[in-house]
């Protein structure tokens, strides 16, 4: 079943980032480093069944998590407006992670905030698609690393290409095996890369299969192209990639 496949690489990866977790941490890299793979995994655990089920042949790579977004519910580009409206998830309780930083609480389906990246993807996907499960059947969305990596007094979100070194290689490498894996137990004939980092990761990890790279705008507030026009030339860029 693809469903258990999915659910036990995930929880390999899981287990593994847990190490890797510890060594960034010891190695001076940041300052502390949530895994929602694991105390999120209720929330992840679902939506990969849901996944499951659609057996999309499109994945949609994104970088690693958002203090608003997958750090709080375990899924890639969480909102909590579309977790619960869009994908239908609701009433599933989190954990708190090892090692809590003070100014990234972690509250799960009860987040207040909006992350604006994934109110904007989801939001895109569900106009486009419908509900969930058709939207299951066309992209699943995954982010290549699940580590959300927090630096300092404020505990400021360092993305995975903000840092050097062997212990981030090696976990890099990890994960793009387990890109690999979700390729091959979902049968994937295409990978969108959400912004530069995630579709170079995308291209090196599946460098011998038969796999089409491509590759769309980040829809973080952040990007001056996802703001473009009210946002208008972010939702042509990621559309004109969609599959049908």
């Amino acid at each position: 079943m693809i469903d258990h496949r999915l659910i036990e690489a995930a929880v390999r990866l899981r287990d593994d980032c847990d190490a890797y977790a510890d060594r960034i941490v010891e190695d001076g890299l940041v300052d502390c480093v949530y895994n929602p793979l694991r105390y999120a995994w209720d929330i992840h655990e679902t939506y990969l069944r849901m996944a499951a089920i659609g057996a999309a042949e499109t994945i949609l790579l994104g970088m690693n998590p958002g203090p608003h977004g997958m750090g709080q519910m375990g899924i890639p580009f969480a909102a909590t407006s579309m977790v619960r409206d869009v994908l239908g998830i609701s009433s599933v309780p989190v954990d708190q992670p090892r090692r809590l930083h003070p100014k990234r609480p972690v509250e799960g389906l009860e987040w207040k905030r909006e992350e604006v990246s994934g109110t904007r993807l989801w939001g895109l996907l569900a106009e486009k698609y419908g509900d969930s499960s058709r939207i299951l059947s066309k992209v699943f969305l995954l982010n290549h690393c699940p580590l959300m990596l927090l630096q300092g007094e404020r505990g400021t979100n360092v993305t995975p290409d903000k840092i050097s070194g062997d212990t981030m290689r090696d976990l890099l490498l990890r994960c793009d095996e387990h890109l690999r894996e979700v390729v091959g137990i979902l049968g994937v004939k295409r990978v969108i890369g959400v912004g530069a980092f995630a579709t170079k990761r995308a291209k090196a990890a599946l460098l011998s299969e038969d796999i089409d790279i491509d590759s769309c705008w980040h829809p973080s507030p952040a990007s001056p192209l996802a703001n473009r026009n009210g946002g208008a030339d972010w939702r042509d860029n990621v559309g004109a990639v969609l599959p049908d």
